[in-house]
């Protein structure tokens, strides 16, 4: 038998609405706060880093921003040789493909790994990733920034003044949550993520962490490039 909620009338539905709205409208007026007081965190200045880019040119990462005053990087998890990378990282970045609204707002949004070039770009077209990426497979700037080789994801953003590269910001593990688009749309379905953690009704589906996510080769099946 489905599993539903309880069934009322138009008027106590929208009362009972009411209600929760009161709780997101404050909920979303927290958020704002939190923004500014990030807007008002200090910087730390970093030391000129030396990144690959997908030409395989080295470049600057003050050369990353591409003339923008602002970079998000987004550190994707990788492991040398592998044929499939995270799976947590490979779904969550293929649902940025178009960044312009971003750019508008004098900033750049690209991908960040410790992989050689030559995997990260196989890699990108297996599972038909359409984001920018650079290599700091020859430099520290991923360690150094959170995210080094054998350890996690991570965001980060960064403001340029000229050659001069500042780290204003970073998270990682649910931090990374208020970029993605699935689990924001998953929050608001009936049945939420489904996942055992969540706190639900008596009755409704949960199935163990994680198993709902889509996987590397779910990934590549979707978006990516059959491989000859």
């Amino acid at each position: 038998m489905t599993a539903l909620p309880p069934v009322v009338d138009e008027q106590t539905w929208r009362e009972e609405l009411a209600q929760l709205r009161i709780r997101e409208k404050a909920a979303t007026r927290e958020q704002d706060a939190i923004a500014a007081a990030r807007r008002r965190l200090p910087a730390v200045k970093l030391p000129p880093y030396t990144l690959i880019a997908e030409d395989g040119s080295r470049v600057s990462l003050a050369d990353v921003f591409e003339g923008k005053s602002q970079l998000v990087t987004y550190h994707h998890m990788w492991t040398d040789g592998a044929t499939w990378q995270c799976q947590g990282c490979t779904g969550l970045t293929s649902q940025w493909t178009r960044t312009g609204h971003i750019e508008a707002q004098d900033a750049r949004f690209v991908i960040v790994t410790n992989g050689p070039m030559d995997e990260i770009l196989a890699y990108k077209k297996r599972v038909g990733n359409r984001m920018t990426w650079y290599s700091s497979a020859e430099s520290s700037f991923g360690a150094d920034v959170d995210a080094g080789p054998g350890e996690g994801f991570g965001f980060n953003v960064f403001l340029r003044d000229g050659d001069d590269v500042y780290r204003t910001w970073h998270t990682d593990g649910r931090g990374a949550e208020r970029f993605s688009v699935a689990f924001a749309i998953s929050d608001v379905l009936p049945y939420g993520r489904q996942e055992e953690w969540q706190d639900v009704p008596d009755g409704w589906p949960q199935d163990p962490t994680y198993s709902r996510w889509v996987s590397s080769q779910d990934v590549a099946a979707l978006y990516g490039e059959p491989v000859a």
